[in-house]
């Protein structure tokens, strides 16, 4: 959004958007699960165990990576009968024990790509497009709700809804 509140071309600002999405930590991350669980499963079989996979999720963060889908936003919901539902097992203890972590919980990215794969979508690097173009309508809608209003060019929490409240206030008085 803030591309757009320079009044950026609508094209421009979305890809300026889409590219936000290209790194492991955003828009990548359900690829990142799904690519680590393929690597889990790879290494360990078909028929890991806890167990294994404990350590497996071990050796990925003492190596000094991260185990992707796991850490923020609380998503406590698992899909039964995959790889998944074992490291929701496994995963929040061995965070909660690392001591970094404030939420060990999987979020949705932990969920999403395993999904997209399940449903036939297997080349991964399509989901961040997936996840990109499904939020278009919200770029375009708060890119016409800043024009109208005529807001200042953004930069991060430049503009709250208690600024925009009081904003449209001012200006129907």
């Amino acid at each position: 959004m803030q591309v757009g509140s320079a009044l950026s071309d609508l094209y421009l600002s979305f890809a300026a958007a889409l590219n936000g999405l290209a790194g492991p930590l955003h828009g990548l991350a359900n690829q990142e699960v799904l690519l680590w669980i393929k690597s889990v499963v790879e290494e360990c079989g078909a028929n890991i165990t806890k167990e294994q996979l404990k350590d497996y999720v071990w050796k990925t963060l003492n190596c000094g990576k991260v185990v992707p889908g796991f850490g923020h936003g609380v998503l406590r919901k698992m899909i039964q009968d995959t790889h998944v539902s074992k490291l929701y097992e496994v995963v929040p203890s061995i965070l909660t024990e690392l001591g970094k972590v404030k939420n060990p919980w999987p979020n949705v990215d932990a969920h999403s790509g395993v999904l997209l794969n399940h449903f036939g979508l297997t080349e991964a690097r399509y989901f961040a497009v997936l996840f990109g173009v499904s939020r278009s309508m919200g770029i375009c809608s708060q890119l016409i709700w800043d024009r109208a209003l005529g807001l200042p060019l953004e930069r991060p929490k430049s503009v709250t809804m208690d600024w925009l409240e009081n904003y449209c206030k001012k200006v129907a008085s």
